[in-house]
């Protein structure tokens, strides 16, 4: 018999039916799908950016950091609004910020203007991947529960891809810098469909099904911000030192491989986009194993593990940069899909939305300073196409990192595997 995280209890509703959980999981997707194209578009426009309107890396740096910024306190407040005020109004009200800053993105070619509203996106982006989450977990407490979080993390990143790739599939639009900024308002309403269509397929399940996550009734004491245990303090430390390897090389890498690679933009944009693309179709597959096998902290040690020598491998080899593109590629697929469901089983059904809310700031705490950190470094070195080795410092600085996370992932096992474990190596769910 498969074990899940069930609590015990008598059921009174019958768990959501199959049918009715993939369709909601479907128009989550949906939203993220959205909500990640407004995080990554920054990225193939960074060069544009930079001809046109002279933005130096710090700019284009401080463009993804400030969508990060107000996250590492505003996503401890959405989780608790999440577990306050449940799915339904959560994904809508996010879902309208991510929207209103898109607009304001484009609204100007001044920095601050920009600034204003990548930080509207990020304040909505990552709380409505945030309410996702939680919602999955709403509707597959049951069974199936890493494969859902799979698939709905390939339908956000089916969004990054999208967005790394749009050189490739939209060449007009990056004659001028504005436009691909009106193309991300256009797709930035996918967020608001998502969150429409969610709120009136969980109201109709609420009353015929138990779903997993209820919106609290009672007030939550500050205390219970800090009130975790060892795993899940481990599992965010994974998560800033794993994501901060990941998204600040998405942010310079296409300009990276076009200046230190001399690839043309479009080559640049594929390459890139192969992170997002190996974890859309790897995520899910990943999820399935998981729930079927377990070993979750190996293998998430084991996906930190494949990133340690992509950095080194771009910035010091002849090695086709394909080769450690996929590399990060898988590592991107493995990792997130052990991660974020894992949390179900470490933390209490009824803080799950403040437990994901504070992964989530310290994610987005190291999003800010390695982004900030690397811009700095590329223009204090002078990165450039005539001197490609002012890249290397911060391939070092990634290489840093990415060593880190698999430190933090060993130490996991080891608590894993012990007297304190929480079932990450051995809970095992069925379809």
């Amino acid at each position: 018999m498969a074990n899940t995280p069930v609590e015990a209890g008598v059921i009174e509703k019958p768990a959501p039916s199959r049918a009715s959980r993939w369709f909601v999981l479907a128009v989550i997707g949906i939203a993220c799908y959205g909500g990640y194209y407004a995080f990554d578009y920054i990225a193939p426009l960074a060069p544009l950016l930079n001809r046109q309107l002279h933005f130096s890396d710090a700019d284009i740096g401080l463009l993804q950091a400030v969508y990060s910024l107000p996250n590492i306190v505003a996503m401890l407040v959405c989780g608790v609004m999440i577990d306050r005020l449940g799915t339904r109004k959560s994904l809508s009200i996010f879902g309208v910020l991510v929207f209103i800053g898109l607009v304001i993105t484009a609204l100007s070619p001044r920095l601050g203007i920009m600034a204003v509203g990548r930080l509207l996106v990020g304040s909505g982006g990552e709380a409505l991947q945030l309410a996702a989450n939680v919602a999955v977990a709403r509707w597959f407490w049951h069974d199936g529960l890493s494969l859902a979080f799979g698939l709905r993390a390939s339908a956000a990143r089916l969004g990054s891809f999208s967005a790394e790739v749009s050189p490739a599939w939209a060449p007009g639009a990056y004659h001028y810098w504005r436009w691909p900024l009106l193309l991300g308002v256009g797709f930035g309403a996918l967020c608001l469909l998502g969150a429409a269509l969610y709120w009136k397929l969980d109201a109709r399940g609420e009353r015929g099904f138990t779903l997993g996550h209820t919106a609290r009734t009672t007030k939550i004491p500050l205390g219970e911000v800090f009130r975790f245990n060892r795993s899940f303090w481990l599992i965010a430390a994974l998560c800033v030192t794993f994501y901060s390897c990941i998204f600040p090389f998405e942010t310079f890498g296409q300009k990276f491989l076009i200046e230190a690679r001399h690839v043309s933009p479009q080559t640049a944009s594929l390459l890139v986009g192969m992170e997002p693309f190996f974890s859309l179709i790897g995520m899910p597959i990943f999820g399935l194993l998981v729930d079927r096998y377990a070993h979750r902290s190996l293998l998430m040690m084991f996906g930190s593990l494949l990133i340690v020598p992509v950095f080194p491998m771009l910035g010091y080899t002849n090695i086709p940069a394909a080769i450690p593109m996929a590399m990060m590629g898988v590592a991107f697929a493995l990792v997130p899909a052990v991660m974020w469901p894992a949390l179900v089983y470490v933390v209490d059904k009824s803080r799950l939305g403040l437990a994901n809310g504070m992964l989530d700031a310290v994610q987005q705490l190291g999003l800010v300073v390695v982004n900030l950190l690397i811009g700095w470094a590329n223009d204090h070195w002078l990165a450039s196409a005539t001197n490609a080795a002012g890249y290397h410092a911060g391939m070092w600085m990634f290489t840093a990192i990415a060593v880190l996370a698999v430190l933090t992932a060993f130490a996991l096992w080891r608590v894993e595997t012990g007297p304190s474990t929480h079932g990450l190596e051995t809970i095992t769910t069925r379809l």
